[in-house]
């Protein structure tokens, strides 16, 4: 399993590609923005000789949508997402207006697949487990990468931080919990890769992590 990071849009996304040797391809978190972000994704897909199959979403804000609905009319992709986000997702229009003070180009492709806690997502030859850790958001989700040892953790973990919990649906108290309880469960050696920042590790958030340790 391979991933490339491609960091988007005007709030510093990190949207992820994963694929492998089979040639298929899935996207995490597209919030491509930029004219040049949804290029520098198209030209990678194309010199790598990949096909993209699935697109996901660790939860509904808008930074990590942005480049949804290009990759829907560019690929034919539909949107997967956790059943607990659907109204997060019809939303995000809205929350846009309400938390950039302004109207941006943001259009929402069809969702083909409400998934939910423990479902495991398959591209290729691997699979990713879906981890429900709401607070950030209801349906919050981090995407487990288990033999590659990868978290793709969203908005819901940070290096030595948390995501914001003052949102609407947000809630600090299942967001500890669930980080606690599901997310330092695994292995120390899980590589964090967060949807915002720098990456870093399981066992270095258990250790350093003021909110979690």
């Amino acid at each position: 399993m391979e991933v490339t990071r491609f960091i988007v849009n005007m709030i510093e996304e990190n949207c992820y590609l994963v694929y492998d040797e089979t040639g298929e391809a899935a996207l995490i978190d597209c919030g491509a923005f930029y004219d040049e972000e949804k290029k520098a994704i198209r030209q990678f897909l194309e010199s790598h000789n990949l096909r993209l199959v699935r697109m996901f979403n660790t939860h509904a804000h808008f930074d990590h949508l942005f480049g949804a609905h290009y990759i829907y009319k560019e690929y034919g992709v539909k949107m997967e997402i956790a059943a607990a986000e659907r109204e997060t997702y019809e939303s995000a229009v809205q929350q846009m207006q309400q938390f950039m003070h302004r109207a941006l180009p943001l259009e929402l492709p069809p969702v083909c697949n409400y998934f939910a806690d423990g479902d495991e997502l398959k591209v290729g030859n691997f699979t990713l487990q879906v981890i429900a850790t709401p607070g950030h958001t209801p349906g919050g989700v981090c995407l487990y990468a288990k033999e590659a040892k990868l978290l793709f953790s969203g908005t819901s973990l940070f290096r030595h931080e948390i995501g914001r919990c003052d949102l609407p649906g947000g809630s600090e108290v299942q967001l500890i919990n669930a980080l606690r309880t599901r997310i330092l469960a695994l292995p120390d050696e899980v590589q964090v890769l967060p949807g915002h920042g720098d990456f870093t590790t399981v066992g270095e958030e258990r250790q350093y992590n003021p909110y979690i340790r």
